[in-house]
């Protein structure tokens, strides 16, 4: 049996995917299972024990060649992306993404049953011969989890599997070793986030790792994609912070994460990927919803402000009061419950 996922992005959402992937290999230990997604998140799926092929849609890449008047060489690589995507007979094709991109692959992979949500968000319900419901009040990982239970998967634990990468733990312990980082003794901090509504004050994270560091006498590392994002909130700082961002790739982070006390994060990929590996996260909350894309499992905090408009799941704001209205001494007394326990 061959089967194909298509999920895309972003970091967060393909993390979500990862236990229906362990579902699937469970029920289907035989079949030949493929996973298309674009570059971004790629890492987290590329030698994973449980898939037999990973193809990378580069759609953004092709989108930047076709802006730059390169027709011929984005239809080449559309072309040779289309014939890997066809190289095998799919039986079964499954739409996680639910978007008229991810539909696009299942409709052009050829598949005999495509599977998907009963869903028109851009259309994409029009490419799927199979449908089920989707439940938006739970959170992602169980509404994904519904497409391998409606192929008769039996979900008794949810499962979290990245591909191991000898050379990423390397790298990662080497950098914790460079700035004196033991295991389970310094505090992470992921203070970025793509919508700027999910972001907080840069002060604010400031105060807060000065806060960690002179009273619990904690080592503070920030995350991120690119060093000059977190410069600021360490220039504003009294104590020294350490910027790993831009230093990692996704594997390398998940490493330092698994290794952090606690990670302190906006709702971002990052946190997921914490989750992913078991490390207790702190995570504020303004224009979305926890109860959808919070952080997955036991052992985790959530902290938002819970106005009236919030979740709004809006990425543009006036005020981005429900951020605003989160303080440092609410988070700060959050970190030190669980460190004095």
């Amino acid at each position: 049996m061959n089967i194909l996922i298509v999920k895309l992005s972003a970091i967060g959402d393909v993390i979500h995917t990862l236990p229906s992937l362990a579902a699937l290999r469970k029920h289907y230990p035989a079949a030949h299972i493929t996973w298309v997604v674009e570059e971004a998140a790629a890492d987290l799926i590329k030698n994973h024990p449980l898939l037999d092929c990973v193809i990378v849609s580069e759609r953004k890449n092709w989108g930047r060649k076709l802006a730059a008047r390169r027709v011929g060489e984005a239809w080449r690589d559309f072309h040779a992306f289309y014939q890997t995507l066809r190289s095998r007979p799919y039986d079964l094709a499954i739409d996680f993404h639910g978007l008229f991109k991810s539909a696009m692959v299942v409709g052009l992979s050829g598949a005999k049953r495509k599977l998907g949500y009963d869903s028109l968000q851009e259309l994409s319900g029009l490419f799927l011969n199979e449908k089920i419901p989707e439940d938006m009040q739970k959170h992602a990982v169980d509404r994904y989890l519904d497409l391998p239970r409606y192929l008769g998967a039996l979900v008794d634990s949810v499962d979290f599997i990245l591909p191991h990468d000898a050379r990423a733990e390397e790298n990662a312990l080497a950098l914790l070793h460079q700035h004196g980082l033991k295991d389970k003794a310094f505090i992470a901090i992921n203070p970025v986030a793509y919508w700027e509504t999910k972001l907080w004050d840069n002060e604010k994270f400031a105060a807060l790792a000065d806060m960690i560091f002179e009273k619990l006498n904690l080592p503070v590392v920030f995350t991120g994609v690119d060093a000059s994002s977190i410069d600021p909130i360490i220039a504003s700082m009294k104590t020294s912070g350490i910027n790993f961002a831009g230093k990692t790739s996704l594997l390398e982070l998940a490493s330092i994460y698994r290794r952090a006390k606690t990670l302190i994060t906006t709702d971002s990929g990052p946190m997921h990927l914490a989750c992913a590996v078991q490390t207790p996260v702190i995570a504020l909350f303004g224009p979305t919803d926890p109860k959808r894309t919070g952080p997955y499992g036991t052992g985790h905090t959530v902290i938002r402000s819970d106005l009236p408009c919030s979740p709004c799941l809006l990425k543009k704001c006036d005020t981005t009061q429900c951020m605003k209205n989160i303080t440092t001494k609410q988070v700060y007394a959050e970190v030190e419950s669980r460190i004095k326990v």
